[in-house]
């Protein structure tokens, strides 16, 4: 805002601090299209070929494997374990891309092979415009004085390897435009966003546990309950149309989500391998639940103890990390999730890059580990067990070492890098500034 005359400066004038991380971002866009273009030419259709060039993802063999070739999977009638099984906003946009893909290609199983390529190049395109679109919604999230933490999003080497294995990109963005709409007290856009996001991935659920936290820290009822009712009908209206016209379709999402069993990357498929008794005949959805219910009291009892109220960011990020550590699977992608929250709850290079290598490793080691394993089993080319499980735990150890320094900043506000520029929560909103209306402290004084 212009002081001396109390207007706000054009909109041309506040775009251009943002114009090079937005070239900054369609640069990490582009890289990260250069990164699959051996598998694009061809390689696609050998697995060994994919794994040893690193460049493996779920847009191209999905487009066969869930009938995007032929039809709309959610009205069909395909076997259920041919649906789409992600949630209708992914699922419609997938849909559409196959759609505009026969159009152009044009019809025919003799035209299959031209339409996936030209299915998964409109993908990147859309992955590409969420990545900027990521990238400048949480630069403005960061504010003025911290705005150029946003190129860890950009460019982090883990983001450049996974942005087009699956399509969390999308959620991403709309969680970014989430968080920018909350911090400008923007609520009924906040909890539209919001529910788009949990209708397109449902990490962002944790989400909302972070704004129930702070909000009974602070008594602002008000706006949390406006956005988590526009989050709900957002949501309904997105997914009531499918429901009713759809059922099967609909819920193979929730179906897959519940009987998937343990599956790559996820630390319980450690204690499986290894045969170790912390398993049992126990259902590994009900131990997940429990382990996240666990990590989430203790985040409430932080947040609620605290001698000072946390920032928004530091909460999401240990809820979403929370989240991904008990979850049965942790696919390679799901970095995507996490790294603008954890950038914005604690910009510190050192942690960050610590993580970023251990990320980094868990990329190669997943298609290394892959090449040993069934239908491939080429051992000779790939990596055991052991070496694969170190890549494993090394995410799992360099996130925890994260989540501590936050845990820190959080007991030690004085630790906290973006509170020393004299911010109290860039991205709070109404939490911003805002007395405590209720801690643990006061409660058993």
């Amino acid at each position: 805002m212009n002081l001396a005359t109390g207007q706000r400066p054009p909109l041309m004038m506040r775009a251009v601090p943002y114009l090079p991380l937005g070239l900054f971002a369609a640069l990490g866009a582009v890289l990260a299209y250069v990164v699959r273009l051996p598998c694009r030419t061809g390689g696609w259709n050998d697995q060994v070929s994919t794994y040893q060039n690193f460049c493996y993802t779920d847009i191209y063999p999905l487009y066969f494997d869930r009938q995007l070739a032929t039809q709309d999977p959610y009205f069909a009638h395909v076997p259920f374990d041919k649906q789409v099984e992600y949630p209708v906003v992914l699922g419609e946009v997938m849909q559409v891309l196959a759609r505009i893909a026969r159009a152009v290609v044009g019809g025919g199983i003799e035209n299959a092979a031209p339409q996936a390529v030209l299915f998964y190049d409109l993908t990147v395109i859309v992955l590409g415009v969420s990545l900027v679109a990521g990238v400048l919604l949480m630069a403005a999230v960061a504010g003025p004085t911290r705005r150029w933490d946003a190129l860890w999003y950009a460019l982090a080497p883990s983001v450049i390897l996974a942005a087009y294995i699956n399509w969390d990109l999308v959620a991403g963005a709309l969680s970014m435009g989430m968080l920018l709409a909350w911090a400008r007290r923007r609520q009924v856009l906040a909890g539209v966003l919001l529910g788009l996001a949990i209708a397109t991935k449902f990490y962002p659920l944790m989400f909302v546990g972070a704004l129930l936290l702070l909000t009974l820290r602070t008594a602002r009822w008000r706006p949390f309950l406006v956005t988590l009712g526009s989050a709900a009908a957002a949501w309904l209206v997105v997914n009531l149309p499918f429901m009713v016209l759809a059922w099967d379709g609909w819920r193979r999402f929730y179906v897959f989500s519940q009987e998937r069993g343990i599956d790559w990357g996820s630390p319980w498929l450690f204690f499986q391998n290894k045969g170790w008794p912390i398993l049992g005949t126990a259902d590994v959805s009900v131990l997940g639940m429990f382990s996240l219910a666990v990590l989430c009291l203790g985040i409430a009892v932080l947040t609620l103890a605290a001698p000072r109220r946390p920032r928004l960011a530091q909460i999401c990020f240990l809820a979403l990390a929370a989240f991904m550590m008990t979850n049965k699977v942790w696919s390679p992608q799901f970095v995507l999730w996490l790294v603008p929250f954890a950038v914005l709850a604690r910009p510190n290079w050192k942690p960050l890059a610590l993580w970023q290598i251990a990320e980094m490793w868990y990329f190669f080691a997943i298609w290394l580990y892959l090449l040993t394993q069934p239908p491939v089993e080429r051992p000779d080319l790939g990596i055991g067990d052991d070496t694969y499980f170190t890549a494993v735990w090394g995410r799992i150890i360099t996130i925890a070492i994260m989540m501590a320094f936050v845990v820190r900043d959080v007991l030690r506000p004085d630790h906290d890098v973006v509170r020393q520029a004299g911010v109290d929560d860039q991205a709070g909103g109404v939490f911003d500034e805002a007395p405590d209306r209720f801690t643990l402290r006061a409660a058993y004084r």
